[in-house]
């Protein structure tokens, strides 16, 4: 029987309306519906956001056609064994560099690429991945890749190609992960989404257990 892990630590990023959101992506808001300090009998919120704000992971049908939607993925590839790896720099993540952190099938892999994220501001340059680097995950069987950073394309990317790779290739993704201070090695992920249907992504509560 697998031990379950005693210290659990949240690597998710908080979301009200400071988070920092995608250019031209819909910002974080709230509306108080109803509230106990104004009388009412309940506290009742209504809440207006991109999927992709702060932690979330990106559903097949982000980019590919006919793909299912996020609250139709298979949430198993989100819980389980993973390892943190490192790569600090706001460079592409060259196929060499992902060949070294020796993947294997089943992998499921968080890529700490910042000393510390702050979310209240969307960096003009992060790590990302090519589509070479994809491919070689891929390859390799992974079925998950997180990261922590907005994307794991560049923010200009017109192909968006490795996005279309993971997706294609079975891989689930988790973007703005918070891996500040986190070490490199092997740890329990609990990070399903939320079961949207037919949505393109959904806020995660990622949580690192050891």
């Amino acid at each position: 029987m697998t031990r379950w892990p005693r210290r659990w630590r949240d690597i998710s990023q908080p979301v009200d309306a400071s988070v920092a959101c995608w250019p031209g992506d819909t910002p974080f808001s709230v509306e108080w519906v109803a509230h106990l300090d104004r009388g009412a009998p309940v506290t009742v919120s209504k809440i207006t956001s991109s999927p992709h704000n702060g932690t979330h992971a990106d559903a097949p049908n982000h980019f590919l056609q006919g793909a299912p939607g996020i609250g139709e993925v298979d949430p198993a590839a989100y819980l389980g064994p993973c390892r943190v790896v490192e790569r600090i720099g706001t460079g592409p993540l060259r196929p060499e560099e992902v060949r070294r952190w020796r993947v294997k099938r089943g992998d499921r892999l968080l890529a700490r690429t910042r000393r510390r994220v702050d979310p209240r501001r969307f960096p003009k340059r992060f790590a990302h991945l090519t589509g070479a680097s994809a491919r070689v995950l891929a390859e390799a069987g992974a079925v998950l890749f997180g990261i922590d950073t907005p994307s794991v394309d560049f923010v200009t990317s017109r192909t968006m190609e490795a996005h279309r790779v993971l997706l294609s290739g079975g891989i689930a993704i988790l973007e703005n992960l918070d891996l500040t201070g986190v070490r490199t090695g092997r740890y329990v992920l609990v990070a399903p989404p939320l079961r949207l249907r037919g949505l393109d992504a959904s806020p995660v509560r990622a949580l690192l257990g050891r």
